[in-house]
């Protein structure tokens, strides 16, 4: 297996096994709170740790991930890099010393709480393996050699999908039948469409704070790509997943075929009086990437450059998704002279 940065102690079967093993506890931990407890209770704030809104629903994947955590430092120790922790990090087992880790874990053990509690949409538990921390410089994005993500359903849903992948041994998958307990494999595809029209494309525009940018951008994108469309039928069709994981998931399996989240640089185009630091993704929504990259996603950052984010849970990370590398030739130059032109990059 390719690595970069440096290697692993264990092979990916190893990281694979404990991270699929994890995943579904923790998946079948938060669908019993779902079940357990009201919307009401499960919308509540409990605080704002680790770079996010903390929820009440945040809380049942957090008790199953220190557990997991907990067992699994005592094989190997590491470092647990995660929203909602102190400082955003946890050395497992306690005490440890920490020149001797063996690995870095990355989780957001809920991504896509907000939709998930509402009952809106499924939510992804995202878990990346990367190498220890050496001489206080984290490891980055580009650094996760195995990473797995795992649909957390709405109460209604019958099936729930795994992804996962090693550096350089593909994407796979697996739909899991929450009601008789059978798994059928899967490969992960992107779209081969070498066109946007009659797909799914969008720039994120989430919240309050850089709509207007992003839905200004978007409107000259997709108008100087495809120009004015010759029906009244549109063109392009907008799906607004507020879930990175889900992001990604929706372009390596061949949903959506071009996404981009540039908060980062749209919010310095947003000069309101109040100074407030917008929300923006951060690497720990990231951490699966390596699994729509090697299902044959391009992910880059706004310059086209690979993610390398320190895994921490403050950086903020924009990014872009392409489904091939011909709609990445398409979109890729003239988005980045529109970022340009609007001043939100050099």
């Amino acid at each position: 297996m390719r690595r970069n940065e440096a290697e692993l102690p264990r092979d990916a079967s190893y990281f694979i096994g404990h991270l699929r093993t994890l995943a579904l506890e923790l998946q079948a931990g938060v669908l019993n709170g779902i079940r357990a407890t009201t919307m009401e209770e499960l919308s509540a704030e409990v605080g704002d740790r680790g770079g996010d809104t903390i929820y009440r629903l945040d809380e049942h994947g957090e008790s199953v991930l220190l557990d997991y955590c907990a067992r699994w430092g005592a094989e190997l120790p590491f470092m647990l890099v995660a929203e909602g922790l102190e400082k955003g990090q946890r050395i497992f087992p306690e005490g440890a010393d920490p020149d001797g880790l063996a690995f870095t874990l990355i989780v957001d053990p809920i991504d896509g709480t907000r939709g998930l509690m509402y009952g809106k949409r499924s939510a992804w538990a995202l878990f990346g393996v990367a190498p220890a921390p050496r001489g206080g410089a984290y490891p980055t994005l580009a650094g996760i050699g195995v990473a797995l993500q795992a649909e957390l359903p709405t109460v209604r849903a019958a099936l729930a999908d795994v992804v996962w992948a090693a550096q350089g041994e593909g994407a796979h998958g697996e739909t899991h039948d929450l009601r008789t307990g059978e798994i059928a494999p899967f490969q992960p595809r992107p779209s081969r469409a070498n066109t946007l029209v009659g797909g799914f494309s969008s720039i994120s525009k989430f919240f309050p704070g850089a709509k207007v940018a992003a839905a200004e951008l978007e409107e000259k994108l997709f108008l100087e790509l495809l120009g004015l469309p010759p029906t009244e039928s549109p063109q392009v069709f907008d799906d607004e997943y507020i879930c990175s994981g889900g992001q990604l998931y929706e372009l390596m399996v061949g949903h959506d075929r071009f996404l981009a989240d540039l908060r980062p640089l749209l919010h310095t185009l947003n000069h309101d009086a109040s100074h407030v630091i917008r929300i923006a993704c951060h690497p720990y929504d990231l951490c699966t990437q390596l699994i729509a990259r090697e299902a044959g996603v391009i992910v880059t950052d706004p310059f086209g450059l690979p993610l390398a984010a320190p895994l921490d849970t403050h950086s903020p990370v924009a990014w872009v998704g392409y489904a091939n590398e011909t709609l990445r030739h398409q979109i890729e130059p003239v988005l980045q002279r529109l970022l340009r032109e609007m001043g939100a990059m050099p």
